[in-house]
């Protein structure tokens, strides 16, 4: 499966954006981070899940995700994982488009990073205006590289 996505840093007016919604908390770290190929494992609320992505080329990548038993992520982040990650996701629709937006906590707090998925690398969207700058090339904003500031 392709995993089209850009990613935007995001200024402080999304906090008045979500402060009403619900959030679901992450923890993820990865198993495997080898030339830009990775596997992951993540918990979000309370499921598990485990992720092979593969290489990125221009903003797409093959992407295969697999639920997992919530006790299973847990011990694998305990077991396999050097570092984990955690952030608050909030999930909004703007436009026709469902926007994810990730805050961060421990030594990455303040980042916060929204994501669209596309249907295709030109697909046209509405862009809200707490964005702020687009990141979705820059590879010090992929989750695998934020890790290792975690």
């Amino acid at each position: 499966m392709k995993e089209i996505e850009r990613k935007y840093l995001v200024g402080e007016t999304i906090l008045d954006v979500v402060k009403y919604l619900q959030s679901k908390k992450i923890r993820q770290g990865y198993i495997s981070d080898l030339d830009g190929k990775t596997v992951r494992v993540r918990t979000k609320g309370d499921k598990g899940y485990l992720t092979i992505k593969g290489k990125t080329i221009g903003i797409s990548r093959d992407e295969f995700e697999y639920e997992i038993p919530f006790e299973d992520a847990n011990q694998l982040l305990a077991d396999f994982c050097a570092k984990v990650l955690e952030k608050e996701r909030y999930e909004l629709i703007v436009g026709e488009k469902k926007w994810e937006v990730d805050i961060f906590h421990g030594k990455l707090e303040g980042l916060m990073i929204a994501e669209i998925e596309l249907e295709s690398e030109d697909e046209t969207f509405e862009l809200p205006n707490w964005i702020e700058k687009e990141v979705s090339s820059d590879i010090q904003y992929y989750n695998s590289k934020l890790i290792e500031k975690a």
